[in-house]
């Protein structure tokens, strides 16, 4: 290869376009999306908050009331047939259970037809459950209402997109449509979210409180039975 050669080569190789380096996407954090979402995203905030919040403490309290003493039930028995009522109700004040609660009810109506102590337990197991489903309604309500205001912001941005490009005329461009696009989006997987776990929330939570309150029948079911028991 002669000198012309190489100096035609190197030529070439010096005038060819220089490629530019692709840049990467840039990355999206958990804030700065949320931020996109606007201000329909405060209410999701509050009620994602208030659903945890409502969640941890009433498993807390349910867990508490489902604690059971096994031997909690022959130790009433033995009272009652002793005569030692107060030792009776002393018993069911200190477990501090929603049965105790019914049974301590019972035990103060002793002497009274056996249909008076039935509905005397019965309602206080009734205020028992209504206590521990206390709270349940505001979950309810989240696991519903969060997907229908992220509903709304996917209406609200689909507007607002619309009336950008309906008033940007022969100058529109995709990124005003896009950016509309995007915050529709944004509300409705936020209220999506903060609904599907609201409700595996509630779910979670009424069957914990209904194997407490198979728990509070059972022991009903056996102290009337007690009560229907010969003395000895």
């Amino acid at each position: 290869m002669n000198l012309l050669s190489i100096q035609a080569v190197g030529e070439a190789v010096t005038a060819m376009p220089e490629f530019s380096q692709v840049e990467e996407p840039a990355s999206l954090s958990f804030w700065q999306l949320a931020l996109t979402g606007g201000w329909l995203m405060i209410p999701l905030v509050i009620l994602s908050i208030l659903a945890i919040y409502i969640f941890f403490e009433r498993l807390a309290v349910i867990r508490v009331a489902a604690k059971e003493d096994q031997l909690f039930m022959n130790k009433i028995k033995d009272y009652i047939h002793e005569g030692k009522i107060d030792s009776a109700l002393a018993l069911c004040r200190a477990s501090k259970t929603p049965y105790s609660n019914m049974i301590e009810k019972g035990i103060t109506r002793l002497g009274r037809p056996m249909n008076d102590v039935l509905v005397a337990v019965e309602n206080v197991g009734n205020l028992e459950v209504a206590k521990l489903e206390k709270g349940f309604s505001m979950l309810a309500t989240t696991a519903a209402g969060a997907p229908m205001i992220g509903f709304l912001g996917t209406v609200t941005g689909m507007v607002r997109a619309f009336y950008d490009m309906a008033n940007a005329g022969n100058n529109a461009d995709i990124t005003l449509l896009s950016s509309g696009i995007y915050q529709a989006l944004t509300t409705t997987v936020a209220g999506l979210i903060v609904g599907i776990i609201a409700m595996f929330a509630y779910n979670f939570l009424v069957a914990k409180v209904d194997g407490v309150v198979n728990t509070m029948e059972s022991k009903s079911m056996e102290f009337m039975d007690m009560l229907n028991e010969p003395m000895k």
